[in-house]
Formats: structure tokens, C-alpha cells, sequence
């Protein structure tokens, strides 16, 4: 990996970990690595709880499917507004380390206090802090990727960083499963769970203290840059909004396989499942967005979701689901990596703070009424409802996709 030059200090004036330089290539692929293994640990502590926290709304706070919606529609939805904010903050200051940091420090707080939630009230509270720090680090976390990176490896370096946290996301449902075949299934042993991963979920703290390194960027006095609205980047953010109304918590799919007749202890192992299949494609898928172009992969990332939609709204046994949960990681190898890269092809470096945060808003906007949609639909008409809308939403967008003007790049010619 190459790193663009730009003047800049060569050390962190706070007496923290070295400055990135723009002279060292080195450097820049162990930052690289050093944020992948960041986002393993995060994602790790993170799905150790994700397959179990349906079941804990269900069975032991008695939660209808609604608030379950609420609580997770809200939880996206605080994550991608404070991702906007965080973004705009990290290029206003120049910095963006200490923002992830915060970000990092927040969740552990929220994930810990699972273990003490005795109602939805304050399950959803916790939810809530947690969103907030996720939302907090992602956007800065994604630009420090993207600057290490330089242009002609964009995708590899997006590929590297979800490959790494969908590793932990492997991880985690794994020693979940470990642990609740241990403790058993009873409501303290979530509970139990809660706090082992809120534990983990500090780990990141140390990664980035010791060995995540940041140049600075220039300082954005703008509040933010109108011409990150417009254009290319703009009709991309309204394409990403139509996706999204149709892209429920993955709740819901826990919740389904359990419906379909899968036993709690064996959900956290299709999730796993779910997650080695993304783990595994995300480099190739990564890779293969380079090659071919952003749109491209993007499609058939959203083309592989209908079918995994249409698929788990016929979903009705243990077998069927299993293999849903593995093609829908597919899913998120193909189009996530690429829809971060998308975004550093469409904006220059000093707005892409900015830019992420408008980018991951985009998805909070239809979060919340997508999520409570799909409660409202399970609830009032089937189970199947609200997946066969996320399939249809899905082949829209992917068809709308195609209609994004091809202008607005600061990067190499797509082929797509």
C-alpha cells in the first residue's frame, strides 16, 4: 500500500502514538492491519451478545415484537446519526484517533450494563449508549482506513478491515454458544453473557493507544462542505435510503430461524455461520470491486440479499435457515466493503469524514421506521411479511443503482 504525501507533523503533539507519515508505506499497511484488529475485537465483543439479545428481549423481558423493533430500529438510527456528527467533528479537528477512541469507550459502557437491564425501558437505554459510541467511531474509523490506504487499493483496504471484523464476528457467536452450552439456558446466563462482552469490548482501547497511527488532516472550519451533497454522492445516498427501508435489524432473523423451529443455543452458530461466509468473501469481494467497479459489486450484493430475503420469508425448517444465514453473508461481503470505497472514489479526502457521516446517516434515516415496519408486519399480517419487502426494496435499488450519474470522481474511471 502506498500513502498519498502530505505535509504534516511527524509526531502527535499529545504524546501519543506517532503521526502516520506520509513517507512510509510500511507504516501505513500496519495501520491498516492495527484498525482491522480493532474492529476484530469490537466485533467480537459486539456479536457475542447480537444472537442472543432477540432472545433476551422475547423470553426474558417479555418484549412484543414492535418495541423489539424500536429498539433496534433506534439503535441503527442513533449509530448513523452520531456517525454523520462524529464524521463532520473528526474533520473539523483534524483528528480522527481520539474520536474512535471515545466511540469505543462508550459501547464497552453500554454492552456491560446488559448485564443489569431488568426492563425494556433500560435495555433500551443501554442499546441507545451503545449506538451512540458505535456511531461515534465508525465514520473517523473508516477515514483513517481510507487515508492510509491511498486510491488504488481502496477496495483491498476495505476488504482487510471487514474481513478482520467479520472475524471477530465469527468469534463471538462461537464462544457464545460455548459459553450458554456451559452456563446453560437460563435468563441469568445472558445476563452473565452481557458482561463477559462488555469486558471484551475495551480491548479495542488498548489497540488503539499502542498502535494505531494518525496524520493529521487539514482543518475544516465549513460546518459542512455543500458540495459533499451533491451530485453522484448525493444520488448514491438516495439509492442507499431506498435499500434501506427494506433492511430490517438482522433481529428479525434471529427471530425467524427461531420461528422456523431452530433451537436458541444452535442460533449463535448459524450467526457465526453467517458471519465466517462474509469473513471469508470480503477480501475476493474487495478485490473483485476494484476490478470490475463499485456499482457492480454493489449490485450483486443487493441482488444476493433478495434472494436470501425471498428465502427466509419461505423459510420453514432448521435446514433452510442455515443455509440462508451462509448466503446472506455474502451479502455483506460483496456490498459493504464496496459501498465505503464507493464513497472515497466520490469525495475528496478532506470531506470524507463528512462524507461517511452523511453516507452511514443515509442508512439511520430508514433504519427506525424499517425495523418498526417489520415488527409491525410480523406482528399484524405473518412472519414472512416483512422479509418479502426487503427483497423487493433490495431489486429496486439495485435497478436504481445502475441510474447514478457516473460523474464526480476523483479516482480512476470505474468500469462499471
Amino acid at each position: 500500500m502506498t500513502v498519498a504525501r502530505q505535509d504534516g507533523p511527524v509526531g502527535d503533539p499529545e504524546g501519543g502514538a506517532p503521526v502516520l507519515g506520509a513517507d512510509d508505506p510500511r507504516a501505513a499497511e500496519r495501520n491498516v492491519v492495527a484498525l482491522g484488529w480493532v474492529a476484530f475485537a469490537g466485533g467480537m465483543a459486539q456479536d457475542m451478545i447480537q444472537p442472543v439479545l432477540p432472545l433476551f428481549y422475547a423470553s426474558v423481558l417479555g418484549l412484543r415484537k414492535e418495541f423489539i423493533g424500536l429498539i433496534e430500529g433506534s439503535l441503527t438510527t442513533a449509530v448513523s446519526l452520531m456517525r454523520f456528527g462524529a464524521g463532520v467533528l473528526s474533520d473539523r479537528l483534524g483528528r480522527r484517533k481520539a474520536v474512535v477512541f471515545a466511540g469505543y469507550a462508550l459501547s464497552a459502557a453500554g454492552r456491560l450494563g446488559l448485564g443489569f437491564a431488568a426492563s425494556g425501558a433500560s435495555a433500551f437505554g443501554l442499546r441507545i449508549a451503545d449506538g451512540v459510541g458505535k456511531g461515534l467511531k465508525d465514520a473517523p474509523r473508516d477515514a483513517l482506513v481510507a487515508s492510509s490506504a491511498g486510491r488504488r487499493r481502496l477496495g483491498l483496504a476495505f476488504g482487510i478491515q471487514r474481513a478482520l471484523d467479520t472475524s471477530g464476528s465469527v468469534a463471538g457467536p462461537l464462544v457464545a454458544y460455548a459459553l450458554l452450552r456451559w452456563w446453560g439456558e437460563h435468563p441469568q446466563s445472558y445476563r452473565n453473557l452481557f458482561l463477559v462482552a462488555g469486558c471484551l469490548a475495551a480491548a479495542p482501547l488498548l489497540i488503539i493507544g499502542l498502535w494505531v497511527r494518525e496524520r493529521r488532516t487539514p482543518v475544516q472550519r465549513q460546518h459542512v462542505d455543500r458540495k459533499s451533497l451533491r451530485g453522484a454522492f448525493a444520488a448514491f445516498l438516495v439509492v442507499q435510503l431506498v435499500f434501506t427501508l427494506g433492511n430490517s435489524s438482522d433481529a428479525f432473523l434471529i427471530l425467524r430461524a427461531e420461528n422456523a423451529g431452530m433451537t436458541p443455543a444452535l442460533i449463535p452458530v448459524a450467526y457465526a455461520l453467517m458471519n465466517l461466509t462474509s469473513a471469508a468473501a470480503a477480501i475476493p469481494a474487495g478485490r473483485l470491486s476494484d476490478r470490475i467497479g463499485r456499482r457492480r459489486a454493489i449490485r450483486l450484493g443487493w441482488g444476493v440479499y433478495a434472494l436470501a430475503y425471498a428465502g427466509f420469508a419461505l423459510a420453514s425448517s432448521p435446514g433452510m435457515v442455515w443455509g440462508l444465514f451462509a448466503l446472506y453473508g455474502f451479502y455483506y461481503a460483496l456490498s459493504e466493503g464496496a459501498g465505503k470505497a464507493m464513497v472515497a472514489d466520490l469525495v475528496p479526502e478532506q470531506r470524507r469524514g463528512s462524507a461517511y457521516g452523511l453516507y452511514n446517516a443515509s442508512v439511520g434515516i430508514a433504519a427506525l421506521p424499517a425495523s418498526v415496519l417489520a415488527g409491525v408486519l410480523w406482528q399484524r399480517l405473518s412472519p414472512a411479511a416483512p422479509f418479502w419487502l426487503g427483497a423487493a426494496l433490495a431489486a429496486i435499488a439495485a435497478l436504481a443503482l445502475g441510474l447514478i450519474p457516473r460523474g464526480d470522481r476523483i479516482t480512476a474511471p470505474e468500469t462499471a
